[in-house]
Formats: C-alpha cells, sequence, structure tokens
C-alpha cells in the first residue's frame, strides 16, 4: 500500500517545502472528496438533457464510486513500486482529463456509456492519487509533527464533501458540464504547487501483486453489478444472483489469496485484531448511507419537493451543518474516551435521524425535514472521524498509508453498494406506486405498469415544468397525475431513507462490539516507532 515503513530522517524531510506539499495534496485529494457529491445535484438536469434513464444515472454515479474502491489498494501499491510524486501526478493527469471528457459528452445514444466510462476512468484516476497523496504527507513530514498534518490532511480533505451539493447547485444553473469543468482549474494548482515544493520520490523495490489487484477488482465489479441490475433483472434472475454470489466468492477467493502472498495488496493481518475489524464494519454501514444520501435527497428534492438545484443544495446544506458540528464533537470524545462512545452515540443518532427524516419525507414540506436531515448527519459527522482515526492509529505493524488503503476502499465499496441497493429500492417501489396510481383513474394493469416503468426511468427535477408528452389516453391521464406521481417518489424514497436507518442501526450493533481500548501513542510502524499502546478493558482481546 503506501505508506512509509521507516521514518524520514531530517534530512530527507526537509529537502520538501512542507507547506507546500500539504498544500499540493490537498488540492488535489480535494477533487476526489468534491466528486463523490457534485454529481448528485446535477443529476436530474443531466438525465433530462441527455435522456438518460434513473438506472443509467445511477451507474454514472456509481461508476466512480466502484473505481476508486476497486483500484485504491492497486494505486497504493503503484505508489510504492514506482514513486509517491509521480503516481500523483499520473492519477492527477488521468482525473483531470477524465473530467473534461465527461463535461464534453455529446447527445445521442452514446451519451450514457461515454459518461460511465469517463467516470470510471475518473474513479481511477482518484485511486492512483489519493493514496500517493497521502503517502507523501507521510513521507515529507518528521515524526513530531506528521500526526497533526495527518490531522489537517484528513480534517480539510473530509470537509470538502460538503462542497460538492453547494458548488454543484450554483455551477447547474449555468450549466451541468460545468460540475467536471471545474476540476481543471484545481488540477493545475495541485500541479504548480507540487512542482514548487520539490518533493523526492521514494519507492520500494517489491513485486506488484497482479492477481490481488484482478480479483479485488472483478469480485466488487460482479457484485455491484448485480445489485446494480435487480431493479431490470429482477431479483428472481439467475443473472441478478450469479453476479451478486460470484462477486462475493472472488472477493472470498481474494482474502485467502492474500494470506498467502509474500507481499499482498492488502495486509488482512490488521483485522487480527478486533477493534480494527469493528472500526471498518462501522464505517462499512455508515457508508451505505453517507454517500447515497447526497444522490437520494437532491433528487428527492428537485422531483418531490420541486426544488430547483439551488435549493437542493441548501436542503443537504442542514445534513452537512449537523454534519460539521458533530465531528469537532466526535473528536475530542475520541482524545477523552476512546471511538466507542462516539461511534455507539453517532450511530444511535444516526439511525433515529434518517428514521425520522423518512418518516416527514411524506409531508412534501422542506422546512419540516431540516431538523432530522440535520440529526442524521450529526450522527454520521459524529462517528465517522473516530472510526476512522482509531482505524488508523491501530496499525499492527501496517503503515498509515497500508492501513487507510484498507479503510479507504472499504468505504468506497460500501458506498457503492449502498447507492446500487437502495437504486434498486427505490426504482422497485417507485414502480410499483406510480401502478396503484394509474390503476386507480382507470388506466389497464398492462398499460399502466409500462407508463409507471417509463415515469420511474425517466424521472427528472421540477416536474411542475417538465410534464410527460404523447397523445391517447395513458399520457392525459399521466400528466394530470403528477402530483400523484410526486407523492409516489416521496413514499419510494422513504424505503429508501429507512434502509439508511437500518444501515446505522446495523452500524450500532456493531459498535457494541468494539473493546473500549484507547489508542495512546500515535506512531505506528509508518511514523519508525513501535505498534500503538492502547489502554485495556473488558473484554479486550489482540
Amino acid at each position: 500500500m503506501t505508506g512509509i515503513r521507516r521514518a524520514p530522517g531530517p534530512e530527507r524531510a526537509g529537502t520538501a517545502h512542507q507547506s507546500l506539499a500539504l498544500a499540493a495534496m490537498l488540492f488535489a485529494v480535494s477533487m476526489t472528496f468534491i466528486d463523490q457529491t457534485i454529481v448528485s445535484i446535477a443529476a436530474p438536469s443531466i438525465v433530462d438533457e441527455l435522456s438518460l434513464s434513473s438506472s443509467g444515472m445511477q451507474w454514472v454515479i456509481n461508476a466512480y464510486l466502484l473505481s476508486l474502491a476497486a483500484f485504491f489498494a492497486l494505486g497504493g501499491r503503484l505508489a510504492d513500486l514506482f514513486g509517491h510524486r509521480r503516481i500523483m501526478l499520473t492519477g492527477t493527469l488521468v482525473f483531470v482529463v477524465s473530467s473534461v471528457l465527461c463535461g464534453c459528452v455529446p447527445s445521442g445514444d452514446f451519451a450514457q456509456t461515454w459518461l460511465i466510462i469517463f467516470r470510471a476512468t475518473q474513479g481511477l484516476g482518484a485511486a492512483l492519487m489519493f493514496p500517493a497523496a497521502l503517502a507523501v504527507v507521510v513521507a515529507v513530514f518528521p515524526v513530531d509533527r506528521r500526526g497533526r498534518a495527518l490531522a489537517l490532511f484528513f480534517g480539510l480533505s473530509g470537509a470538502l464533501t460538503a462542497v460538492g451539493p453547494l458548488l454543484g447547485g450554483w455551477l447547474t444553473d449555468w450549466t451541468w458540464r460545468a460540475i467536471f469543468w471545474i476540476n481543471v482549474p484545481v488540477a493545475l494548482v495541485a500541479l504548480v504547487l507540487t512542482a514548487l515544493a520539490h518533493i523526492p520520490d521514494n519507492r520500494r523495490h517489491e513485486k506488484l501483486d497482479v492477481p490481488g489487484a484482478v480479483l479485488v477488482a472483478v469480485g466488487m465489479g460482479l457484485s455491484v453489478l448485480g445489485l446494480q441490475q435487480a431493479s431490470a433483472w429482477g431479483w428472481s434472475s439467475a443473472a441478478t444472483w450469479g453476479c451478486v454470489v460470484g462477486g462475493l466468492l472472488v472477493l472470498a477467493l481474494f482474502c485467502r489469496y492474500e494470506l498467502t502472498v509474500s507481499h499482498p495488496l492488502v495486509q488482512l493481518r490488521v483485522f487480527r485484531d478486533r477493534a480494527f475489524a469493528v472500526d471498518t464494519l462501522v464505517l462499512f454501514f455508515a457508508m451505505t448511507a453517507f454517500v447515497p444520501v447526497f444522490f437520494f435527497a437532491s433528487v428527492y428534492a428537485q422531483v418531490s419537493l420541486s426544488a430547483s438545484p439551488n435549493q437542493a443544495a441548501l436542503f443537504l446544506l442542514y445534513f452537512f451543518i449537523g454534519f460539521g458540528l458533530a465531528s469537532q464533537w466526535g473528536g475530542r470524545i475520541l482524545d477523552r474516551r476512546g471511538a466507542r462512545p462516539a461511534m455507539k452515540i453517532g450511530t444511535a443518532l444516526g439511525a433515529a435521524g434518517f428514521a425520522l427524516w423518512a418518516h416527514k419525507m411524506t409531508d412534501l414540506s422542506m422546512h419540516d425535514q431540516w431538523p432530522y436531515a440535520a440529526m442524521a448527519g450529526a450522527g454520521v459527522g459524529l462517528l465517522l472521524a473516530p472510526a476512522s482515526t482509531d482505524a488508523v492509529n491501530r496499525s499492527i505493524g501496517a503503515s498509515y498509508g497500508e492501513v487507510t488503503g484498507i479503510t479507504q476502499t472499504v468505504r468506497n465499496f460500501a458506498a457503492s453498494v449502498g447507492l446500487a441497493v437502495f437504486g434498486t429500492v427505490l426504482t422497485h417501489v417507485t414502480t410499483d406506486r406510480v401502478v396503484e396510481t394509474l390503476r386507480a383513474r382507470g388506466v389497464a394493469e398492462d398499460a399502466a405498469r409500462d407508463a409507471a416503468r417509463d415515469i420511474t426511468q425517466a424521472v427528472s427535477g421540477n416536474p411542475d415544468t417538465r410534464q410527460p408528452t404523447g397523445e391517447g389516453p395513458v399520457a392525459t391521464v399521466m400528466r394530470q397525475s403528477m402530483d400523484a406521481v410526486r407523492m409516489d417518489f416521496a413514499e419510494a424514497n422513504q424505503w429508501v431513507f429507512y434502509g439508511m436507518a437500518i444501515a446505522l442501526g446495523l452500524a450500532f450493533l456493531c459498535a457494541l462490539r468494539h473493546p473500549g481500548t484507547r489508542v495512546t501513542t500515535r506512531t505506528p510502524e509508518a511514523s519508525g516507532g513501535p505498534p500503538p499502546a492502547t489502554t485495556p478493558s473488558p473484554g479486550t482481546f489482540t
């Protein structure tokens, strides 16, 4: 993965301008965080202009997350073998070129395929860039300053997730293509600062685990493909279960293989520590809700609440206000009492927030929902930093980069799984609800189901100004039923947000299994010191 096993000597750290290097890396990785959320705001506009299906739009978003998860570990190893600065620059260039091509997507039948392909290459660029950037920060800062530098790196880069919806709303009012083009000036700043910082290129002389890289990419891709396409293929389809089960079997084979090689892609031995395993499970279930919520809340606001992209961005701002405030509280709890209390409170608060938010969705009032959106955000904010930090601090002989590679892979894979599963739920429930609405207005069963599928696949923002076209009684009934369809979509989103509450509930059950040990020395082997010390409590084992 991406860590440096020995602390750099003062002379090596001094060859790079530390502040410039940190700023360069922050500018670079900011693009990867912003792009996890910015496309969600523009989704209805993209669907409308390019005539994409709703499932196709979900693939546009998920292609980035899935590619980022599948290639993150590989990106870390490539950075170790070929040089952190070189791979960081390569990843940045791949990312920004892909961004430009996403913004230049042509209209027509090839639009959906074009966007999915270049969103996937964006994810590949991010997977190369992020672990290499982390390794650069670890390399250029001496041991006594590395903890503060990493805290700033993770804190600021994570906070930039909130910029995506706000920036997306503003840019979409001009043109949705600008949400991709905005990465160009950011990348240029990152490249210039990297050149000025004179960052050394450190390398390892080890073998690249190519079979491991192939297995993890295939396993993640197959499993998410099955979950995503279940809405089209059906849950009774052999193709659906073949992909899901086949992908999980490949991932199991990957884990078994990694334990047998001398230079594995992922250091699975860190899971021997129960606290690390619990941290990872909490992150998995939390992230199935955290990134997907931006897409589903944004589309819900623009469809069911008839909000503009800017108004939808402000709707998501409530979530981020709660997230930002609680993140500070979570850090203080971590310092004083360890990760377990923060994770327990955060998961419980998040589960309650998502459940109450779901309950209010059919009121079709943004004003009635903001307290629960903020509550859900606060729950996630309270647990996310403590779980991530506690996991990184428990390196157990692995480096900062290696452990961060595992947690980031889990987080991005979880987000991809969440988007696939909840997208399938939304499609099925919306279709069933619209069928009931049309049948109640006298449309025959078969015609109602065909029309419902069309509505579900073509759903886009501001339904008051985007009415169904066409002639005949079914089209007329559809135009007359848009208020009811808006409510149908809200009811379908209720199922999605209740599902997010369940995910946080499962994270709470996992948090209860945390042994409660506290990391008292933040000097894992990546920093040249011994594994982190812990303060034992009942239930601890190693």
